[in-house]
């Protein structure tokens, strides 16, 4: 992990029974880094 990350994830899986919505996602946002995570109403951004 980066000291210097305001947002790291590593290997993230999410599964909803046996489908999987997300399956190993590395993510590291800066610090003072513009991210947006878009997609419709009701898709599980939060």
């Amino acid at each position: 992990m980066r000291a210097d990350a305001a947002i790291e994830v590593q290997g993230l899986v999410k599964r909803y029974g046996s489908k999987n919505a997300v399956d190993g996602i590395d993510l590291t946002v800066e610090s003072g880094e513009i991210f947006a995570l878009l997609g419709p109403n009701g898709a599980g951004k939060t």
